[in-house]
């Protein structure tokens, strides 16, 4: 007998290159390979701030859909259009999945975090059942918003096939992250001017259209601590691992994550750590496996790199504990068997309400 068909709605383009965006292509990949029908609802993407037709247009793609079904919703939608959620959950088997608060980005103003904290405060109540992607977010949604924790379900992001790193010489510091003020570049940038007196490169991958104005901000930030001529801006990447698979140090000075599964691939290919202890970071990263220190801080960011350029012998050891927790996380098909479950808990739980 065929699975029940699941529509998941994705704001914004599901081929960017973000741990979020790619949290839901290998979710979707793993539902179809365990014979789950997949339909996407693409929609516009001004999230989490969308205007009035962004929202017609959501709420009629779900105003289409037959009653009784499943829909999987990504938080960056589901937690930004209270009234919409709110008008099919009685309707509809709504299932939100949250990679972290929205009003927990950094940049926001006082006002849009306040706003989107109340949105994602009325928005939540209608799922039936809420995925995350920590514990750390587990415990923010369940008392920043009230929601019963029966009803959160943490599935950790898996990982790709293992394969360990041969870094380069000079020593590559790869940093893997948007460029937007969450990911902390400016951090790392004023903490690489301190090491002009030791050997490296760096590279920052990551989505550059984000925030536009803060990506030209940042290279000219590298320019004027003069090492412009040391640190790459690579832009999106279709795939990091031939990136990570020549680095010698994964630095990314995160204000906050939800989970950072830049952080969880860079364990995967056994690269020694340097990060802010912050979000779900400490959950992630075991103290053994790198350098986490407060969040910005380019001193103590800068102090710790240093420890590790010029020790190999640390890097090394340091290395090699990292590969040890890198085989130790959950590969993809477990994730997605693990949304399985949840999608059939909240089918389970919207039949009783029907029922009631």
């Amino acid at each position: 007998m065929q699975a029940d068909r699941l529509w998941f709605g994705v704001p914004g383009d599901l081929e960017t290159r973000t741990g979020g965006y790619g949290y839901d292509r290998e979710i979707i990949g793993g539902l179809r390979a365990l014979g789950h029908p997949v339909e996407i609802l693409h929609w516009p993407g001004d999230f989490p701030q969308p205007g009035l037709d962004t929202l017609e247009i959501v709420h009629d793609s779900l105003r289409a859909l037959p009653d009784g079904s499943d829909v999987l919703i990504d938080g960056l939608a589901f937690s930004a259009m209270p009234g919409v959620v709110a008008a099919e959950a009685c309707r509809l088997n709504l299932t939100a999945l949250v990679h972290h608060p929205l009003c927990l980005e950094n940049g926001l103003s006082v006002s849009d975090a306040a706003r989107l904290e109340r949105a994602e405060h009325a928005a939540l109540p209608h799922a039936r059942r809420i995925i995350v992607t920590s514990p750390e977010t587990a415990r923010e949604v369940a008392t920043r918003f009230s929601v019963p924790p029966e009803r959160i379900t943490v599935v950790l992001p898996g990982c790709s096939p293992r394969k360990r790193a041969t870094p380069s010489s000079p020593p590559l510091i790869l940093s893997v992250g948007s460029l937007i003020e969450r990911k902390g570049h400016d951090t790392l940038i004023d903490a690489l001017a301190q090491l002009t007196d030791l050997d490296w490169d760096a590279r920052i991958v990551g989505n550059e259209s984000a925030d536009p104005p803060l990506a030209s901000a940042l290279r000219q930030r590298a320019r004027d601590r003069g090492i412009a001529n040391r640190l790459t801006f690579a832009g999106m990447v279709e795939n990091a691992e031939s990136e990570m698979m020549k680095a010698a140090i994964f630095a990314l000075a995160s204000r906050y994550e939800g989970y950072g599964m830049a952080f969880a691939e860079a364990l995967a290919h056994g690269l020694p750590i340097v990060g802010c202890r912050t979000g779900a970071v400490q959950e992630v990263v075991p103290a053994n496996a790198g350098r986490l220190v407060p969040p910005d801080d380019p001193r103590a960011f800068a102090d710790a790199l240093r420890e590790l350029l010029e020790d190999p012998v640390l890097r090394a050891n340091v290395s090699e504990n990292a590969w040890r927790a890198g085989q130790d996380l959950p590969g993809w098909p477990v994730a997605a068997q693990q949304v399985a479950g949840c999608l059939a808990e909240a089918r389970r739980l919207n039949r009783i309400g029907h029922r009631e």
